[in-house]
């Protein structure tokens, strides 16, 4: 009752204050203008989005109750498109929530752990193409399937070895493309493509191996090991954060350490 009689207090106020209207018509529009300059040099998604459309809406509201004609038009179409906006500039994290889900729902009833002989020829692997530059893109399965990854790639379900690895990433092999994907003591497949990084925090000049590593450690559990082909320098990334490894031992470590060995 009181909420009607207020709303039907602000209609009569406006009704009898034409250029109170105008005024206000002119600020609102002028608050669209500065929105949309706002988003395209400063856009920030998420929490900012939710109250963009907070914003949006209680402006339609209220320019619909004060009778602001141009106001009211404008944001009911902008009203109107918002989620479609939305769902547009979201489709990066929603791809990713949907395939960490994916994920999920393929996991493994018990996890085939990796032997230290297994580990040893990775890094050994992994050091020597860091040696002579040869890019490499190395990930490690842990309790998130990466069944829907594997089954777009070259199937090898070979057993690991160093040559073999080095072999396959040789820039002459049909297979160096992409990434090896590394479940127990097997490489299961070759040439396998992830969904790459959208983070804006990474270094610029961070080429598409790295930012397909950083992708599947977002999605999944997985720990990838990417060797610059331009540099040689090798990183591990997980959880969607990356970091520097300088030499083997350290490599060894770290491979102990998330596979649960320390």
């Amino acid at each position: 009752m009181l909420t009607a009689m207020f709303i039907e207090n602000i209609k009569q106020f406006f009704q009898d204050n034409k250029v109170f209207r105008i005024i206000l018509d002119g600020y609102f529009l002028l608050f669209l203008v500065s929105l949309v300059v706002y988003i395209c040099f400063k856009y920030r998604k998420g929490l900012f989005l939710v109250i963009i459309g907070l914003i949006i809406s209680l402006i339609a509201w209220f320019s619909n109750i004060a009778g602001l004609e141009i106001s009211a038009m404008l944001y009911q179409v902008i009203l109107g498109s918002y989620l479609v906006i939305v769902v547009i500039l979201l489709a990066p994290e929603i791809r990713k929530h949907m395939e960490f889900h994916k994920g999920e729902s393929l996991s493994k009833q018990s996890n085939i752990s990796s032997t230290q002989a297994t580990i040893e020829a990775v890094a050994d692997a992994v050091f020597d193409m860091s040696a002579v530059k040869v890019g490499a893109l190395i990930t490690i399965e842990q309790h998130i399937s990466l069944e829907q990854y594997s089954e777009r790639a070259i199937t090898l379900n070979s057993d690991i070895s160093k040559e073999l690895l080095e072999q396959i990433f040789i820039k002459d092999s049909p297979l160096h493309d992409g990434g090896v994907i590394i479940r127990g003591n097997k490489i299961i497949c070759a040439a396998a493509y992830y969904t790459l990084t959208q983070d804006t925090s990474l270094d610029k000049t961070i080429g598409s191996r790295h930012r397909a590593g950083v992708g599947i450690s977002e999605m999944t559990d997985s720990l990838t090991i990417i060797v610059s082909e331009e540099t040689g320098h090798v990183h591990v990334a997980n959880q969607g954060f990356m970091r520097q490894i300088d030499n083997k031992n350290d490599l060894l470590d770290y491979l102990n350490t998330y596979l649960g060995r320390n």
